[in-house]
C-alpha cells in the first residue's frame, strides 16, 4: 500500500448504517463482485456505477453503524473505495475494515464531493486541495503493518512465513 492515499471525494453524512452500505438482500452470496455492485445501494442507487477504483469516502459521525457484517467494509473495498475518512466509526465496523484490508483514519475534513483528497495514513493527515490539511487519529503501528499486508489474514499468514525461517 502506497502512501498517501489520493482520490476523489465521495461525501456522506452521519449514520451511515451497514443495511446502506451493503443491503442484507445482497448477503446471500460470497462473491465480492456482487458486493461491489451494490455498495452504497441504501443510499446512492447509483454509487457502484459511478465510482473510481482509488476514491475515497468522506463522511460524518458513527460511519458504519448498524449489524456487524463484514461484508460492509468488503463491498466497499471490491467496489474500488481506497479509503474511509470520518469523523468517527462503529467500533466494529472499524475492526471490520482494518481486518479486510480498508484503510479508514478518524478525522473532521470540510470538503466537497468531487474534490480531490490526500489521505496519509502514516502522518494522521488528511490534504484537501485548495482547503488545507485536516488533522486524523493516526493508527497505531500495529494497524498500519496490517492494513499494508492487506489485512488480518494475510498479515498471520505473513508473520507465520517468517517465524518458520
Amino acid at each position: 500500500m502506497e502512501y498517501p492515499i489520493i482520490g476523489r471525494v465521495w461525501k456522506f453524512g452521519d449514520d451511515i448504517d451497514t443495511d446502506v452500505i451493503i443491503p442484507g438482500k445482497h448477503l446471500r452470496t460470497k462473491d465480492m463482485q456482487v458486493f461491489a455492485a451494490h455498495a452504497m445501494e441504501g443510499i446512492d442507487p447509483e454509487f457502484a456505477k459511478k465510482v473510481k477504483p482509488g476514491d475515497i469516502i468522506v463522511a460524518g459521525t458513527n460511519f458504519g453503524c448498524g449489524s456487524s457484517r463484514e461484508q460492509a467494509p468488503l463491498a466497499l473495498k471490491y467496489a474500488g473505495v481506497a479509503c474511509v475518512v470520518a469523523k468517527s466509526f462503529a467500533r466494529i465496523f472499524f475492526r471490520n475494515a482494518i481486518n479486510v484490508g480498508l484503510p479508514l483514519m478518524e478525522s473532521d475534513v470540510e470538503c466537497q464531493e468531487g474534490d480531490e483528497v490526500e489521505v496519509d495514513l502514516l502522518k494522521g493527515e488528511v490534504r484537501v486541495s485548495g482547503k488545507g490539511t485536516f488533522r486524523g487519529n493516526k493508527l497505531p503501528d500495529f494497524l498500519l503493518e496490517m492494513l499494508t499486508d492487506g489485512g488480518l489474514v494475510a498479515h498471520r499468514k505473513k508473520i507465520q512465513s517468517e517465524q518458520k525461517k
